[in-house]
């Protein structure tokens, strides 16, 4: 007599299995985002002070970059799905090398172009550097959901850690773009970059270790990019604005502005001015960072339950708002460039930038602790979709509310921004 066979179903919804060495591949998938966005860094301020020094507009300067938030958007939800259907090392991998051929690209820009062909070939090359960016910046993230202990505050410690010297790296790149563009010229400077970024990727592909997670089952559908949490859409929604804030003044209007009070015109004054615009930008970049990895203690260290840091991010969120009307209100009443608002804008934008840097890492923390880790990808992407339509919408209004109202006008608009998401935080009491 045959003995019955039962076919015993898979069981579904497992956590991801991780590698064997968590802390080596967190390790390698951080030196990776550490090398990228150091070349991101330098490339926006490179592309920036270029082009402003050949007398672009504010508004030609804002389309420049609109084309890499854009591509931000479209790759968040695209990159989630396909980190989930060929893992996170392949995404990581694609983010690098879209990035080197980006920089390539770059090179081929002609002097002799118009106006109208040099901005359309920049933004593509930026659409490009934006798809990167947002494939390098979502398998990061996703890795550190899956790697972190799970105990003792551990993922807010990961993901502080990650996320703050992601930016102080940045801000060194802001500097680098400026130092190089200022020494060694605009062509030799993205060929520098590029060369620096391929050896790194070899690094990457050699030494990352096998089994870095992310895979979701075969059936998924591409259609489940919004979370079915409305903690996570709630947040996604404050996160959008949030970087809207910053980048309404941060994209054109604080570097154009500067560029016209530092620099007298001559060659060796625009050369000046770019190193002292790099290294604010630089400065406040490294110190937000900084700020961020810091931000578990800030808020409590170890063990601090899931909702008490939500209604952290509720108060520091109002905190964010009072400080660009301020700033707005100050430019309005100097009437044009003055020493002593010079030096108030500067203090006051290191201000914003620590209670920002607190809420941006109360928010990168979150979403991991709402996300779930079988479909952490999908979360991520959607929340960093939101980020990039937010930069999207802060470089717009950054060009036009500078173009139009002058500096008073663009920090006006960033507190406007500032107010929204505060408003968008506080409905996550209720999710």
């Amino acid at each position: 007599m045959t003995k019955a066979t039962h076919s015993v179903a898979p069981p579904q919804n497992l956590p991801p299995k991780l590698p064997p060495n968590p802390i080596r591949a967190y390790a390698a998938v951080t030196a990776a985002y550490w090398a990228f966005m150091l070349s991101d860094g330098a490339l926006r301020m490179l592309v920036l002070l270029h082009f402003n020094s050949l007398g672009f507009t504010p508004i030609q300067l804002a389309w420049l970059f609109l084309l890499y938030e854009v591509a931000g958007i479209v790759t968040n939800l695209a990159a989630g799905w396909l980190a989930a259907r060929f893992g996170l090392a392949a995404t990581l991998y694609g983010g690098l090398a879209l990035q080197i051929g980006a920089l390539v690209v770059l090179v081929q820009l002609d002097p002799s172009w118009g106006v109208a062909a040099s901005v359309a070939f920049v933004m593509a090359v930026q659409g490009v550097s934006g798809v990167a960016k947002d494939l390098a910046k979502m398998s990061s993230k996703s890795a550190v959901k899956l790697l972190a202990p799970k105990e003792d505050g551990g993922l807010f410690r990961w993901v502080a850690l990650l996320t703050g010297s992601k930016n102080a790296v940045k801000g060194l790149g802001f500097f680098l773009g400026a130092a190089l563009l200022a020494l060694a010229g605009f062509h030799a400077a993205v060929w520098g970059m590029a060369a620096v970024l391929a050896v790194i990727l070899i690094a990457v592909v050699l030494f990352l270790p096998a089994g870095l997670p992310g895979r979701m089952k075969s059936d998924d559908a591409w259609g489940g990019w919004r979370s079915k949490d409305p903690r996570v859409n709630r947040l996604s929604l404050a996160r959008m604005f949030l970087f809207g804030a910053r980048d309404v003044w941060f994209v054109v209007g604080i570097p154009v502005y500067f560029q016209s009070v530092l620099s007298d015109g001559t060659a060796e004054g625009r050369r000046e001015a770019f190193f002292l615009i790099g290294s604010f930008l630089a400065l406040w970049i490294i110190a937000y960072g900084a700020v961020q990895a810091v931000a578990p203690q800030l808020l409590g260290g170890k063990g601090q339950p899931e909702a008490g840091t939500t209604r952290k991010a509720i108060l520091w969120a109002g905190l964010l708002v009072p400080i660009p009307f301020l700033l707005a209100g100050a430019a309005w009443a100097a009437e044009g460039p003055a020493p002593w608002l010079t030096t108030t804008l500067i203090g006051g934008l290191l201000v914003f930038g620590f209670v920002f840097a607190v809420n941006s890492s109360v928010h990168s923390y979150l979403i991991l602790a709402f996300g779930s880790a079988q479909r952490i990808t999908r979360d991520v992407g959607f929340y960093y979709m939101a980020n990039a339509a937010g930069r999207l919408i802060g470089t717009l209004l950054s060009g036009l509310s500078y173009q139009f109202g002058g500096l008073s006008l663009c920090l006006f608009t960033a507190g406007i921004m500032a107010l929204a998401s505060w408003l968008a935080a506080r409905r996550l009491r209720s999710a």
